[in-house]
């Protein structure tokens, strides 16, 4: 079988991929702010799922890209329940109960986890830049997170607990992916835990027929966009790039949201930024940039544009 091959060489389109999803991650912050003070955790996360799950639907149609094969699917279920249905709810409460810049300090535990999982369950390496990079990042996303944590904020057990258990979600998520890649295709493996998601979250559907009459229009906007953008379209371009690099080096360029939030925090709602906010900002993306940069070796082995190593069926 002949597949089509795009002009734009696939070095860039991974790392358009990956800078959609930073980008789109990082305005997910600003919408779930919105979106939070009317809807329920629950409530929330299935609606977003909802919306997701309607346009993926669509892109499956309009690709023409059924079930995926039965090997990937051990992986989509677990991305689903554990990633976009258990990483979703245990975020959206948990943030009611901390405050902004420890629950981003504490969900940011999430790549340094996923480059363990990935070593010990994937085989993975862990190169030293990408290990002294991530250590960077880290450090900036403490500074952020300190920063953002005024003495007016509230920090619960519960809710520590919570932030804690959507970073453990989140890298067991990718990490159960990255297998499920082989077999499927990016879209296909995004639809489907998206929708796998969506069913697990179910049960929260009283909440949100009950919540929705009352919710301001501007949140249930927000709630509808976190499904289209943030999930729909950036876990698409996120499996995309997942596809093509290691999970851990992957997740390392995630570092870089906690700075892409404050620069459009500052660019679009006018919150200047202190200078140890910004100090940790650049820290992150010298952290990132410092796992990402690496000598070029030999390109071992020829993807179509599924993703998938040449001569795989």
């Amino acid at each position: 079988m002949t597949f089509r091959t795009s002009p734009i060489p696939p070095g860039a389109l991974t790392v358009g991929a990956v800078t959609f999803t930073v980008f789109a991650w990082a305005s997910a912050f600003v919408s779930i702010r919105s979106a939070g003070s009317a809807y329920s955790p629950g409530a929330l996360a299935l609606g977003r799922l909802l919306a997701a799950s309607v346009v993926l639907a669509v892109l499956l149609l309009v690709r023409r890209q059924g079930l995926p094969p039965r090997e990937a699917w051990r992986g989509i279920l677990v991305s689903g329940l554990v990633w976009f249905c258990g990483y979703t709810v245990a975020l959206n409460w948990g943030e009611r109960l901390v405050d902004a810049g420890t629950a981003a300090l504490l969900v940011n535990t999430g790549p340094i986890l996923m480059a363990l999982l990935a070593a010990r369950l994937l085989g993975e390496a862990l190169p030293p830049r990408l290990l002294a990079g991530m250590a960077v990042s880290f450090g900036g996303a403490v500074v952020v997170g300190l920063s953002m944590s005024g003495d007016g904020g509230s920090t619960s057990v519960l809710g520590v607990v919570l932030c804690l258990l959507a970073a453990v979600a989140y890298a067991t998520g990718v990490v159960a992916q990255k297998p499920a890649l082989s077999y499927g295709t990016p879209l296909q493996i995004t639809a489907y835990s998206c929708l796998t998601g969506a069913v697990v979250c179910l049960p929260f559907t009283g909440q949100l027929v009950s919540e929705l009459p009352a919710a301001p229009l501007s949140a249930t906007l927000n709630m509808v966009y976190l499904g289209v953008v943030p999930t729909a379209l950036a876990f698409t371009t996120w499996t995309y790039a997942l596809a093509r690099m290691p999970a851990g080096k992957l997740g390392a360029t995630t570092y870089a949201v906690p700075a892409v939030v404050v620069l459009m925090s500052w660019a679009f709602l006018g919150e200047v930024p202190a200078w140890l906010t910004l100090l940790g900002g650049v820290l992150c993306l010298a952290g990132v940039a410092v796992s990402r940069y690496g000598p070029r070796g030999p390109r071992k082995a020829v993807r179509d544009d599924r993703g998938v190593p040449a001569g795989r069926a």
